[in-house]
C-alpha cells in the first residue's frame, strides 16, 4: 500500500474542507428556503441541533449515510446536494436565457448564488 507525503494528505484534506463547506452552504440554502429551523431538520435526521450546525459550517463532514434522507427532505437530488451539474431531460432546440443564466449561476460559489437569491426573492417579493 502506498503511503500519502504529508502534501497530498493536507491537499485532500483542504478539497474535503471546500467540498464540506460548499455543501453545508447547499444545505443551509435548501433548508431556508424550506422555512426550516435548524431543530427541525436535526429532528427530522435523528442528529442534534448543533451537529446540524456544523454541517452547515462545513466544520464537520456529513454523514454518508444521512445524505439519502437529507436529499429527501431538502427536495434536492443527490447531485444537487453534492454539487455536481444537474442532468436535465433535452429539449429540442437552443436553451432559453433564463436557462442559460440559471446555468451560469450554478457556477458561481455558493456566496454570490445567495446573493443572486436574496436579489431575485427581492424582485420576486419573497420574504423569510
Amino acid at each position: 500500500m502506498a503511503t500519502l507525503t504529508r502534501q497530498q494528505r493536507n491537499a485532500m484534506n483542504t478539497r474535503d474542507e471546500h467540498f464540506f463547506r460548499e455543501m453545508g452552504a447547499r444545505i443551509a440554502l435548501a433548508r431556508k428556503a424550506l422555512q426550516l429551523t435548524q431543530q427541525q431538520l436535526a429532528e427530522q435526521l435523528g442528529i442534534a441541533q448543533q451537529t446540524m450546525a456544523h454541517y452547515e459550517g462545513g466544520r464537520l463532514k456529513v454523514s454518508a449515510s444521512l445524505l439519502p434522507q437529507l436529499a429527501q427532505i431538502l427536495n434536492l437530488s443527490l447531485d444537487e446536494l453534492l454539487g455536481l451539474p444537474v442532468r436535465r431531460a433535452t429539449k429540442r432546440g437552443p436553451a432559453s436565457r433564463l436557462e442559460q443564466q440559471i446555468d451560469v449561476i450554478r457556477q458561481m460559489p455558493v456566496t454570490k448564488q445567495k446573493f443572486v437569491s436574496e436579489m431575485l426573492d427581492n424582485v420576486i417579493g419573497k420574504t423569510e
